[in-house]
């Protein structure tokens, strides 16, 4: 596993506990933090990425690092013939997912996307009342995911703070929200977006934060944030400028696999305090499904469902049994990580493609590289 953060907090539990995967190793280029995870963990750890992707004893890789690094690291790695379970984004820009999904089907490598959202009960859920008629023929989706994460101006500069790390509410929110209507609905034809930065600047919580660094193979960036030079005076007062849009509204149009058309409505933000969470609302021409959860410290925990038939009222509908995770834990993200996990180990043990994957991961990330553009440009995009 490369990657510490989320990395140690939701996919170590996750691999241990999938039968189908045994996690054998770490990897994180500052020996410091490494060598507290290992003693954390029990697994041993490498510094040098080389030298993890020349150990045969380790099959696969799950790469869970900050967005910058990420293309690199997973390139080496499918060089190396690793499979991979990506983390996203899964790179700073559309052509870079594709590049990957070249090199991968050259490789002959099977590459996971960690769209978690997919695995969790009430989502599939919602799914299946959709692929059932639930709401007839769709005619409206509106998703606001409106969390209070980075509310407190407070809170320290890092990579989340620049785009050109992959940071802002797009990269984080926006990716998962992107791949939920391509799976419900369908892919995006065209979009229109506006993007801004509410709080402006950021505290520096030491010097590590100006500094630049590198490390791995080649000229891989390590994960300590890199202040860019026009940002250097700002250090001197002991902050940054954040140039990542921490709240994005953007309009899309859909097209079902009939071929129709559907308007969506995206609603991101990561400073609404208190925040109303996320809410996805499906409307159509035989009634209408609601998914939401108002959970401010569990993106996963809390989630219901309700469903309109015709002119009714909303009704909570009952949680499906059989699509019930086996096992939870406290963090409810382990859960849904864990299968795909599982989902994502099967697929390289038949040796077929994972679902989703790079081609997912590519459509989500151009609506983000678009929804950027459209922002500075005013313009109404396809993809």
């Amino acid at each position: 596993m490369a990657g510490l953060g989320f990395g140690e907090q939701v996919h170590l539990p996750a691999l241990a506990a999938c039968p189908l995967t045994v996690p054998v190793a770490l990897w994180h280029p500052r020996p410091e933090r490494l060598d507290k995870a290992c003693t954390a963990s029990g697994l041993p750890g490498f510094s040098d990425f080389e030298a993890l992707l020349a150990d045969p004893g380790i099959e696969a890789l799950v790469i869970a690092t900050p967005p910058g690094p990420r293309f690199e690291l997973a390139k080496a790695a499918i060089a190396a013939g690793k499979h991979l379970l990506l983390e996203k984004p899964v790179a700073l820009n559309a052509e870079q997912v594709l590049e990957l999904q070249r090199l991968a089907l050259a490789a002959g490598v099977c590459v996971g996307v960690n769209f978690e959202y997919r695995a969790v009960p009430l989502f599939q859920q919602l799914s299946g009342l959709l692929q059932q008629g639930a709401i007839g023929s769709p005619w409206l989706v509106k998703l606001d995911w409106l969390m209070g994460s980075r509310a407190d101006p407070l809170r320290p500069w890092s990579w989340y703070s620049q785009r050109s790390e992959g940071g802002g509410v797009l990269g984080a929110l926006g990716t998962h929200a992107f791949d939920t209507l391509h799976w419900l609905i369908g892919p995006t034809r065209q979009l229109s977006a506006t993007c801004s930065t509410a709080i402006g600047e950021r505290p520096l919580t030491s010097a590590r934060g100006a500094q630049a660094s590198r490390s791995g193979p080649g000229s891989t960036p390590t994960l300590i944030p890199t202040l860019p030079p026009t940002l250097v005076p700002a250090a001197s007062r002991g902050s940054a400028p954040v140039d990542a849009e921490d709240i994005a509204l953007v309009q899309l149009t859909l097209e079902t696999t009939a071929g129709k058309t559907v308007p969506a409505q995206v609603s991101l933000a990561s400073v609404a305090r208190p925040g109303r969470g996320y809410w996805i609302e499906l409307s159509g021409s035989e009634g209408s499904l609601v998914l939401g959860s108002a959970n401010q410290s569990d993106y996963v925990h809390g989630f219901q469902l309700w469903q309109a038939r015709g002119g009714e009222a909303l009704q909570l509908v009952e949680p499906d049994a059989e699509l019930a995770f086996e096992r939870t834990w406290v963090d409810g993200r382990v859960a849904p990580v864990q299968r795909i996990l599982h989902r994502w180990a099967t697929a390289v043990a038949e040796g077929r493609p994972m679902l989703p994957g790079l081609s997912e991961a590519g459509l989500s990330q151009a609506c983000c590289d678009l929804a950027l553009r459209s922002a500075r440009d005013g313009l109404r995009l396809r993809p």
